[in-house]
């Protein structure tokens, strides 16, 4: 008889990044499968609130020196930003998949910048199953349309060979000057010959199988994405999520009509210029708000009356009590407005933001301005926008396309029947 396989989920980024895994792992320890997440210590006492077990990567001051530094936030800065170090926590995850062996067949699900390390494993000996998980579209290549490269949104008339030569040249500019220099520094200290490609399709090449943490209609599967390819539904978590909101948001929430909720997701600390101008939109329109921020610094000194302050609340139960919500783009950010049909201002800065915009903008839920291009009357101008009855009206439908999500366990069960593990 087939024993049950351990999973072993590799989340890499910030607490946005670390949901939708934990929803896996809950799925997959209620169908009975030995789990254990493996990601930045930080996120300790996070994934122990939700009853997993956990390896924890690196130490907390070198992700938060990552997460500190302003040009994460960049379009193109932020790949040296992220990839400027990468050996160190690359030796650090290879070493933790070398130690990692319970006593049933391995499956391991990464994130794309866990897959670098689990190939270097397994080219060492260490014997899984290798599923790649893709939290947004832009995580997967693709020449095809729609294909939005930061601000810029690729015209259809542009041939697939220009746009093969466009990906060639941010590779070798942009990615691999930082990126693949830092994994081949990470392999030769193992012993590895270097890569022989670049890196972004490397880590498209490591995994048997592909799967989407974001539905077909959000993200249609592209003819060169890999295959073999599952397409999930968003997986929308929080292990504070029954928690109950704090009396002071209750107070406000109960003392007026909807606020606009404002948010730069959970891991940027440098959007003072965001919240700045949201201050003074909101007492412009005579609106109230909710600013959402682990990082009090960013905030006016003093917010007046109509503006409240939380340092965090799940975006499940405050969304479906907002007016409209400005965020940066995050996948689970802008899933969970989907989600509560509530409609968006995505104020872009960097990596998959632009192009979860531009998707929010075609589904008719929001408007999108890139964080760098932001000014007082633009946000003003947005944020009227948002209340026109068309847009509420493809909120409400995209809203009703959650009904027929079918949540994480049948995902898990078409994986483990690809790889052929599931137990029997």
């Amino acid at each position: 008889m087939r024993p049950a396989p351990h999973y072993l989920l590799a989340p890499v980024g910030s607490t946005g990044d670390m949901h939708p895994f934990m929803s896996l792992a809950k799925a997959l320890q209620r169908m009975g499968r030995p789990v254990t997440l493996m990601g930045p210590v930080f996120h300790r006492a996070l994934v122990g609130r939700a009853g997993i077990p956990f390896i924890g990567l690196g130490r907390d001051e070198d992700y938060q020196r990552v997460i500190g530094n302003p040009a994460l936030w960049h379009p193109r800065k932020g790949f040296k930003v992220l990839f400027g170090d990468f050996r160190a926590p690359l030796l650090d995850a290879c070493r933790a998949l070398m130690a990692f062996q319970p006593d049933a067949p391995r499956v391991v699900i990464g994130h794309p910048f866990a897959l670098p390390a689990i190939a270097m494993a397994r080219e060492l000996g260490w014997q899984a199953r290798v599923v790649g998980a893709y939290l947004a579209p832009s995580n997967l290549r693709t020449v095809h349309d729609p294909l939005q490269l930061g601000e810029l949104r690729m015209p259809r008339w542009v041939p697939g060979n220009a746009r093969r030569a466009l990906w060639r040249l941010l590779d070798r500019t942009l990615v691999d000057p930082h990126g693949a220099t830092e994994v081949n520094a990470a392999r030769a200290a193992l012993g590895l010959a270097p890569l022989r490609q670049s890196l972004l399709p490397h880590m498209q090449d490591v995994p048997e199988v592909s799967v989407t943490l974001f539905p077909d209609w959000f993200g249609p599967p592209q003819p060169d994405w890999p295959r073999p390819l599952l397409m999930g539904d968003f997986q929308l978590f929080d292990a504070d999520q029954d928690a109950p909101l704090p009396d002071t948001l209750a107070r406000f929430l109960d003392a007026g009509p909807p606020p606009l909720v404002v948010t730069p997701g959970t891991a940027n600390a440098h959007a003072a210029a965001l919240f700045a101008l949201a201050a003074q939109a909101v007492q412009r329109l005579g609106r109230r708000a909710v600013f959402l921020t682990r990082h009090r610094e960013q905030l006016p000194a003093a917010l007046p009356p109509s503006i409240l302050w939380e340092a965090y609340v799940p975006l499940g139960r405050l969304l479906p009590r907002a007016a409209a919500l400005v965020h940066h783009g995050g996948i689970g950010t802008t899933a969970e407005a989907l989600r509560a049909g509530v409609p968006q201002l995505v104020t872009p800065f960097a990596w998959d933001q632009f192009d979860n915009a531009a998707r929010v903008k075609a589904l008719g839920a929001g408007r999108w301005i890139p964080a760098a291009r932001l000014g007082p009357r633009k946000l003003e101008a947005a944020l009227r926008a948002l209340a026109a009855p068309a847009v509420r009206a493809h909120c409400r439908q995209v809203a009703a396309r959650f009904d027929s999500a079918t949540g994480p366990e049948p995902l898990c069960r078409a994986i483990e029947a690809l790889l052929g593990v599931a137990p029997g």
